[in-house]
Parts: C-alpha cells; sequence; structure tokens
C-alpha cells in the first residue's frame, strides 16, 4: 500500500472484527452482522454523516464476499457505466456466479433515470446493491429502490470509537507505526473531540500533525495540545445546511423555543449558523415562531422578532447572530398560545370544505347607489356610536352561527 495515500484509507478495516463502531446494527446478533458474516447479503442503503465508517463497512464486504465486488460514485458515473457493470456481471466468463455486488457511493446524486437503470437488475438479483449516502434515503432515493433494500442508519462516530480508531493508526505499519511518536492520551482525546464524530478528519488531523512536526534530539515526533490544535481544522459544521440534517435541526430550533428551552433554542441556533444557514431564514422562523406559538399571549414577541428581521437583513453577519439569539430567547420564554394558528387553520378548513352560505346583506358594502335597495349595508350598526365601542350584531354567515374560531387560553390576557 502507499504510503502517500491518506492514512483514513490506508487502515480501513479488512474483516468486521477490526471495524469500530455502529453496533446498533453489526454487533454479533444483528442481522447486518450476520448477513455480511454468512455472505448472504441483500440490497442495503446506508446513510449517515460524513466519516462514520459508510465505505469503511463497504470494504469489509468487498472483503468477505465471493461475488464480484464493483465501487461506482454517483457524481461521475452515468447510466452506461451502469450498463457496463451489469453486462460484466452476466458475462459467463468474466462472473461466473452471475451476480454482483455495486456499491455506490453518494447514491442521492444519481438522478431519477440512473435509479430507473439500476431497478430491473436489482429485482432481478442480478445486482446486490450498497448505496451509501449523507442524506436520508426516503427523500432522496428512488421509492422502488428503497421497497426493494434494507435501509440501515449510521451514526456519528463516538468519542471513544475514534480515541480506539487513532490509537490504532499510531501502532499499525500501514499507518503510522514505523514513526517513533509520542503523543499524550489527553491530546488524542481533543483531537477526538474536534473531529465532530468524523473519523476521516481525525485521522487527517493526526497524519499532518506527525508529517509535519520536526523530529526532536532524542528521535522522537512529540505531538503537544497546540501542534494538534494547528493540524485540526476549526470543529466541522455538525450538518450540511443543504441536507436532510438542516430539516432536522431547524426543527429542533422551532421546537426548543416553542418547548420554552432557551438553552436549546440558542444551541440549536448556534449548530446552523456554525454550518453556515442563512441568517435571514432563521430569522423567518424566529417570526413564524413568534405569531404561531407565541401569539396573543405576548404580541410584542413579533414586534421584536420582526424587527430582528430587518436588522439581521441590514447588518448581517457576524454581529446578526447576536440579533438571532435575542429574538429566540424572547420568543422562548415567553408565554406561549397557539390560540390565533388553531383559529386560521380551523376556518380555513371550514371555507375549504363546508357550504358556509352568504354574507349578510347588513355587513356588506354598498359602493354604488341604488344597492341599499337590494339590502346591502342594510341595518348595519356602526360600534363607535355605542358605549364602549361595542354593539351585539350577526357577522357570521347563518350557517356558521356560533361557531368558535378564537379560544382563548389561560395565557391569553
Amino acid at each position: 500500500m502507499e504510503m502517500d495515500e491518506p492514512l483514513a484509507y490506508r487502515i480501513r478495516p479488512k474483516n468486521l472484527e477490526e471495524y469500530v463502531g455502529q453496533e446498533h446494527i453489526l454487533g454479533k446478533d444483528k442481522i447486518l452482522y450476520r448477513t455480511i458474516m454468512a455472505d448472504r447479503l441483500s440490497s442495503i442503503i446506508l446513510f449517515g454523516p460524513p466519516g462514520c465508517g459508510k465505505t469503511s463497512l463497504a470494504k469489509v464486504i468487498s472483503e468477505t464476499t465471493k461475488y464480484k465486488f464493483v465501487k461506482l460514485n454517483a457524481v461521475t458515473s452515468g447510466v452506461a457505466d451502469i450498463k457496463k457493470v451489469i453486462d460484466e456481471a452476466k458475462n459467463p466468463f468474466l462472473n461466473p456466479t452471475g451476480k454482483c455486488i455495486l456499491f455506490i457511493d453518494e447514491i442521492h446524486r444519481f438522478n431519477k433515470l440512473q435509479q430507473d437503470a439500476l431497478l430491473p437488475f436489482v429485482e432481478n438479483g442480478t445486482v446486490i446493491l450498497i448505496g451509501a449516502t449523507t442524506e436520508n434515503p426516503y427523500f432522496e432515493v428512488n421509492k422502488a429502490l428503497i421497497s426493494r433494500s434494507m435501509v440501515f442508519k449510521l451514526e456519528p462516530l463516538t468519542k471513544n470509537n475514534i480515541l480506539k480508531i487513532l490509537k490504532m493508526a499510531l501502532t499499525k505499519q500501514e499507518g503510522l507505526g514505523k514513526y517513533n511518536i509520542k503523543i499524550e492520551e489527553s491530546t488524542l482525546e481533543k483531537i477526538a473531540e474536534i473531529s465532530g464524530g468524523d473519523v476521516r478528519t481525525a485521522l487527517n488531523g493526526l497524519e499532518i500533525a506527525v508529517l509535519t512536526t520536526n523530529i526532536n534530539s532524542n528521535g522522537v515526533i512529540e505531538i503537544t495540545d497546540k501542534i494538534a490544535a494547528e493540524s485540526m481544522q476549526q470543529k466541522k459544521a455538525i450538518f450540511d445546511k443543504n441536507g436532510d440534517s438542516h430539516y432536522d435541526n431547524i426543527s429542533a430550533f422551532i421546537k426548543s423555543m416553542r418547548g420554552s428551552d432557551p438553552d436549546a433554542a440558542v444551541f440549536y441556533l448556534a449548530r446552523a449558523l456554525n454550518a453556515g444557514e442563512d441568517p435571514m431564514f432563521l430569522a423567518r422562523r424566529i417570526v413564524i415562531a413568534a405569531s404561531e406559538d407565541v401569539g396573543m399571549a405576548n404580541p410584542n414577541a413579533l414586534v421584536v422578532a420582526n424587527s430582528a428581521m430587518q436588522a439581521v437583513h441590514s447588518i448581517g453577519m457576524p454581529e446578526a447572530r447576536i440579533l438571532l439569539s435575542e429574538a429566540a430567547i424572547y420568543v422562548a420564554t415567553s408565554k406561549k398560545s397557539n390560540a390565533s394558528y388553531m383559529a386560521i387553520n380551523k376556518a380555513l378548513e371550514d371555507v375549504s370544505s363546508k357550504d358556509t352560505g352568504e354574507i349578510p346583506m347588513h355587513i356588506r358594502n354598498a359602493p354604488a347607489e341604488g344597492m341599499e335597495q337590494f339590502g346591502y349595508a342594510q341595518g348595519y350598526k356602526y360600534p363607535h356610536d355605542y358605549p364602549g365601542h361595542v354593539v351585539k350584531q350577526q357577522y357570521l354567515p347563518d350557517k356558521m352561527l356560533g361557531t368558535k374560531y378564537y379560544i382563548k387560553d389561560e395565557n391569553i390576557k
């Protein structure tokens, strides 16, 4: 193996015993472990964040299967590449088994035509598909392919998982074992922490630290906390702002404000900003929450949120983070009422699904002379002419009389 290949590639596991993490699907009593060990794999789709071990798991499968193993990358491959794989799989001279395992990295990048080209061959068993994606396959992958595959969600590697892999990298000869390296356990832990669950980032940082540090007078490469920190990128964004986790994070942000937890709201706001989320998108979500979830319990929340949105538009980042934080905390700590939200939803449901009757004649307008003779505006009582500026009269159509949409709750004064 070439030493100029990345460290993460050089120390990839060759079998399931070397594979670290994902015990929830690869424990010895789990179906995925059993099917891989028995070489009885059916089509699967693996989804999870970058650096969690999707490609490494495919590599393990390639080392354990009797079937021809082919890898394609959805970014650079097309229908012609798929057809070539199928032709070779069906060729008895090139492939006596008549089937192959096809690993497609970033399968969510395949368009509908490319995914449709795969379908009949997955269905008849010529191809055992392993798809890897950072996106939720239920949104991004052909539903017919999903229905013919087992879907497994891989979790971000834990700090202990990454620590274990870093130690393996330091001892394996194909890794960094040929170097005389001194590094404290606490420094390795910091590398694992900064990596944010992405083992590739951790390994890249460790390798850069080793290769850019001079050997001291004792023949040792000593990696200090400072060297490790300089060799690592800033802690990675926890999600891709354009990916499925974007929706998970914004959902958590909104629900934290709704749930009156300002700490959680600020936390998910920070995650979004760290991932490069558009501040105006976040500001709009706060405005919506101010109306939907705070509403009549504190109408001033909408004023604060809308003012923050306008200020974010005018000022931009990085100062916009302060405005967003203030508005999110204000919404989170306000009393809550969804009475306005429920009222409009119920009214919309009625007008779209019922015969709601005619608008009462006395509250209709009579802009043209002569309309009064047909009852327009006749009998209307002008509220300001009455004590307290209120007077009882019918406003709802006859068919809707007695309907209540706005129902005050205990948080509305």
